[in-house]
């Protein structure tokens, strides 16, 4: 996946979510990510200071390390207690040292569940 890819998400209320994806280089290699870091936010809109869903490495996202695999869970009871509907924004941040690089980003949005 190249850098700066725009990518929506679509969250279902009261469902786990997952994603993974693999940062790859121009030749399609995946990128090592071993000592790096990731953070991923979900807001209302880009100037809101409330989070919606915030997750880290280690807290809804792991790493693959010289894979160069994403992975991004958000627990059902979590997607449970979201607002729904509800359309925002996200981005997908990775840091290496001082260095950070926003991977993904793109438009959230919340579907309602029905059954409960």
């Amino acid at each position: 996946m190249a850098l700066g890819n725009s990518f929506d998400l679509t969250i279902n209320q009261g469902e786990t979510f997952n994603l993974t994806v693999t940062w790859t280089d121009s030749a399609g290699s995946p990128i090592n990510l071993t000592g790096y870091t990731a953070r991923l936010q979900v807001r209302e809109t880009y100037s809101s200071t409330a989070t919606v869903v915030s997750l880290t490495s280690g807290a809804g996202i792991t790493l693959g390390g010289a894979a160069g695999t994403i992975a991004i869970v958000i627990a059902a009871s979590t997607t449970a207690a979201l607002t729904a509907p509800f359309s925002g924004v996200y981005d997908l941040e990775l840091v290496n040292g001082s260095v950070v690089t926003r991977l993904l980003q793109g438009a959230a949005v919340v579907t309602p569940e029905v059954s409960r």
